[in-house]
């Protein structure tokens, strides 16, 4: 038998910046990041709107065609401005996926071109499948306009589309080439987009920083009122937290452990049970609520804690049960068939993220599901 053995090592890295109105002619945020990618000349952008951002920003269209002409020396807008469906329809299907590859054709977009997305963490995830499978790659600026994708989704590494009726089995790893975190664009949300994204704040705090825990239970009154210094310093922080992490080791989850899924594998089989009625970080904020409950009643939370976290949640004005949860067929919970789509997604045995206290997660390798149907009828009783 002869072998030959091939190792190397890829060094990525990326900048995740904090502005305002980011495609203000006196801004020159944007124009810097593409002006120090190393390359000459102009660089050809090919840009694609959340439709939801669209409504709310109607003049961006226009603002980022005179951006380009007046940084025309190193922007080169290509084609129209493309205007896609928001939310998790958009990555029901490979429609948009398709439009955008034959649009990179089409426009003459290459390797060192890029394609500029701008909206919530949805339309993230689906253009970033497109860039990453165009041309094997094109580089890919992220601008989130969510509070979700800005302090989660946004300022990771990876992209994908919902096949066969489960959350992101096609996709890829792929890092972006910036994310620009633009405040401007949380004005406008509607109040369960402000809400939602700071569900992951918390799923971050209660398994990683128990200061940060309680930095969110103090500015509650904050949050509540839409004030955006607290939301802010929210999204700075839980953004910072997941950037470390991804740098922790295993960036392209190559093992079976994914802590940064606190509460998420319920999560995903509920947005899945509703036909995503409810938003991700809604069904996350259950999910937390569930997996929360279950630590508690396998005796590694007190039941203060457990009830510190139920209460944030719900002075946050998150629902922390809903009737998904305690749908049967055949006798079997459907909720739970989720564990097992949980650990085929990353392969290898089972990984769930518990509490063994606030700001301090633990790792279990199997699920009681007695006690987690019992957890369920505690949510439903609240």
């Amino acid at each position: 038998m002869s072998v030959i053995l091939q190792s190397f090592t890829v060094k990525f890295e990326y900048k995740t910046y904090f502005t305002e109105n980011v495609f203000s002619i006196d801004n020159e945020l944007f124009k810097q990041v593409i002006a120090e990618d190393g390359s000459q000349g102009k660089r050809k952008l090919f840009f694609i709107i959340d439709d939801g951002v669209a409504q709310a920003h109607p003049y961006l269209p226009t603002q980022i065609e005179q951006y380009c002409h007046q940084y025309h020396a190193v922007l080169d807008l290509r084609g129209e401005i493309w205007i896609v469906q928001g939310g998790e329809a958009v990555k029901n299907s490979d429609i948009e996926v398709k439009k955008i590859l034959q649009a990179v054709n089409d426009y003459g977009i290459c390797r060192h071109s890029y394609i500029v997305a701008i909206g919530g963490g949805a339309v993230l995830d689906m253009v970033g499948f497109a860039a990453a499978i165009a041309h094997r790659g094109v580089k890919h600026i992220r601008i989130p306009t969510t509070v979700l994708s800005q302090n989660d989704s946004g300022v990771g590494v990876k992209n994908g589309i919902n096949t066969f009726g489960k959350k992101n089995f096609t996709g890829t790893f792929k890092p972006p080439q910036a994310v620009i975190n633009d405040a401007s664009f949380l004005t406008t949300l509607h109040i369960r987009d402000w809400r939602a994204g700071i569900s992951e704040a918390i799923k971050v705090a209660l398994i990683k920083d128990k200061t940060f825990f309680d930095q969110i239970v103090a500015d509650v009154p904050l949050l509540n009122h839409r004030n955006m210094e607290a939301m802010r310093k929210l999204i700075y922080r839980c953004a910072e937290m997941h950037i470390q992490h991804i740098a922790g080791g295993d960036p392209f989850e190559m093992g079976s452990s994914r802590p940064l899924d606190f509460g998420h594998w319920s999560a995903h089989k509920l947005e899945q049970l509703t036909h995503h009625q409810i938003k991700h970080g809604e069904a996350v904020a259950i999910g937390i609520a569930l997996d929360t409950t279950y630590s508690f009643l396998k005796g590694l939370l007190t039941e203060a804690e457990w009830k510190q976290v139920i209460h944030l949640l719900k002075d946050l004005g998150f629902e922390v049960y809903h009737p998904a949860l305690d749908l049967v067929v055949h006798g079997e919970h459907l909720i739970i068939k989720g564990l097992q789509e949980f650990r085929e997604h990353l392969g290898g045995e089972l990984t769930i993220m518990l509490l063994e206290r606030l700001g301090k997660g633990l790792e279990v390798h199997s699920i009681d599901t007695e006690t987690m149907i019992k957890a369920i009828n505690y949510l439903s009783s609240l």
